[in-house]
């Protein structure tokens, strides 16, 4: 998704297709932060 907007912005300008991209690259950029806040996850202890 973020090439081809990135791609359709180069060919038309458009201006939508460059803000999904600015979006797009935004969120990727957020996914590690939210995985590194998580609580880890505690194994279920077997008694």
């Amino acid at each position: 998704m973020r090439e081809f907007s990135w791609r359709y912005f180069t060919m038309t300008g458009d201006i939508q297709a460059y803000l999904l991209y600015k979006r797009h690259e935004e969120l990727l950029q957020a996914e590690p932060r939210e995985e590194a806040e998580a609580e880890p996850v505690q194994p279920d202890s077997v008694p």
